[in-house]
């Protein structure tokens, strides 16, 4: 690394400037995410965070990442007042505070990354080092601490620069995370270097070893994209119902929404073809013990000769006690029902009220059958044509579960949803961003069938090999070939992201040793 000489703090005071440099990397920061999604903003968006910390205290830096965070977590999360208000029947109000609290939440790991970066400085760490170690570290910890929510970590506004992305299937999406963190510092300290006028100054080697990281990423993300792939095609259909989220669960509404499903159906099964798949909650009804929409289903699925993936509610019992599961249920060719898979991430306070024995002032905001209970094991399902791994909503955002369906067979991944919830938001595009990194992580292609859209087809690479438009009825259908599941990250996981968070507690205690004896 470049020479860094210790540099006292800056006593003076956060400045109206300094708010409006942190305010503004958190806007280019939300911008550089689905929807705009100007990924090229991702690269410099912390450059007038830099600016603003300058030699500022630790405490300083703390609240500029504060102000950094709740900006961009804002912009990014906005729909969230769209889900509470309409679904979830509270005042806007309410609303509004639940947000901001969500927000706040997400916007303190920016600003304890800012704090512990400056506490470095002060100590000599360069942020060359410090700033991409502890970003990413901290992006990981976020992913399972408090049930985990790794909504829109930094690698995934890369989503549609193949070439960039293929590292995933070593790193996850954390090492693309790091890379444009270092990339931010690196350009932050040339800016330095030219404003000063100081050719000393420059960070020369800091760059050196950037490009060099940028051209390895580059050169094996061509590599992987010109490979061939030799796994087995299989044809797919996936149905887009479009049924809207305030008659979903009418039973009144079920004799439509079984038609629809049928007629679409049909229509995407024409010619052929080895998998239909309906989206989550497809069937708002209980497939276990509702006889006669069952029996159409089953029927439908013979009819085709076609192995079909829906969505429905599920139920266990164990004595008296009886436990609600968000599952996918497969059919045979001839209707027999082949396997069950169930969720196993539910949505806290959409699918069930965390801590509700002392929380029971607290009602879940979604509709549905009851609370869910999370399903006990990962279960992959056998068509008889390929193993596949059903993802149940947003299951999909976090990268261990796929990495478990491919580890016990997995050659297909299914992501059935349902994201009504959000409207015409940027949710849907945030939500398939995101999900295109579990086929290239693993190596296998991923199906998206959503009640709403965004339904997409997904190859290895990811390419995105069709999609479907938001709120009409549609039917995507295509070729699939099925993956190998053998990369890097199929077998090991997060080693990369587990080393970065362990290298951040490293860089904690030597920074605050060292300023405990200066």
């Amino acid at each position: 690394m470049d020479r860094y000489r210790f540099n006292m703090p800056d006593v003076t005071a956060v400045s109206r400037r300094d708010y409006l440099l942190a305010a503004l990397s958190g806007v280019l920061l939300a911008l550089s995410f689905p929807k705009p999604g100007l990924s090229i903003l991702a690269w410099f968006a912390f450059v007038p965070l830099f600016l603003a910390m300058g030699r500022k205290s630790p405490g300083k830096a703390l609240r500029l990442g504060f102000t950094c965070g709740m900006v961009a977590y804002g912009g990014i999360l906005y729909w969230l007042n769209i889900v509470m208000v309409t679904y979830g029947k509270l005042h806007w109000s309410v609303s509004v505070c639940l947000y901001l609290l969500l927000v706040a939440y997400l916007a303190l790991y920016v600003a304890l990354v800012a704090a512990l970066v400056r506490k470095g400085e002060e100590c000599g760490i360069s942020p060359v080092l410090s700033f991409p170690l502890i970003w990413v570290g901290f992006e990981y910890l976020r992913a399972f601490f408090l049930t985990g929510f790794p909504w829109a970590s930094l690698g995934y506004s890369q989503y549609r620069t193949l070439p960039l992305i293929q590292i995933a299937d070593i790193t996850g999406v954390y090492g693309l995370s790091f890379l444009i963190a270092c990339g931010n510092v690196v350009l932050y300290l040339i800016i330095k270097g030219v404003v000063k006028r100081d050719s000393t100054a420059y960070p020369a080697r800091s760059a050196a070893i950037f490009f060099s990281l940028m051209a390895l990423t580059l050169g094996y993300g061509f590599f992987r994209l010109t490979g061939v792939d030799h796994g087995e095609k299989r044809t797919v259909a996936l149905i887009q119902g479009n049924i809207s989220q305030d008659v979903k669960w009418d039973p009144t509404f079920q004799e439509a929404t079984v038609s629809i499903y049928e007629r679409l159906s049909r229509q995407g099964a024409a010619g052929g073809k080895d998998l239909v798949v309906w989206p989550e909650s497809a069937a708002p009804f209980f497939f276990q013990s509702d006889e006669r929409y069952a029996a159409r289903i089953k029927s439908l699925a013979a009819q085709l000769h076609t192995c079909l993936v829906f969505g429905s509610p599920a139920y266990e019992k164990e004595g008296d006690r009886v436990s609600y599961l968000n599952s996918a249920f497969l059919l045979s060719p001839t209707g027999e029902v082949m396997g069950r898979s169930d969720k196993m991430h539910l949505v806290p306070f959409g699918e069930y009220v965390p801590l509700a024995k002392f929380l029971p002032f607290v009602s879940k905001l979604v509709e549905g059958i009851g609370d869910f209970s999370p399903g006990s094991r990962i279960t992959p399902l056998n068509t008889g044509k390929g193993v596949i791994g059903v993802l149940v909503c947003f299951e999909g955002i976090f990268p261990e579960l796929s990495r478990a369906y491919v580890q016990a067979g997995a050659r297909l991944l299914v992501n059935i949803s349902n994201d009504a919830w959000y409207k015409r938001s940027s949710a849907p595009y945030q939500h398939l961003s995101m999900t295109i990194f579990r086929a290239v992580e693993n190596r296998v292609p991923l199906v998206r069938a959503t009640n709403t859209g965004i339904s997409a087809i997904v190859d290895s690479r990811g390419h995105i090999r069709g999609t479907t438009p938001l709120f009409k009825e549609a039917v995507l259908t295509g070729e699939v070939q099925l993956g190998t599941g053998n990369t890097f990250y199929s077998r090991f996981g997060d080693v990369f992201a587990g080393l970065c968070l362990a290298g951040t507690a490293v860089l904690t205690i030597l920074a605050t040793r060292k300023g405990r004896k200066s």
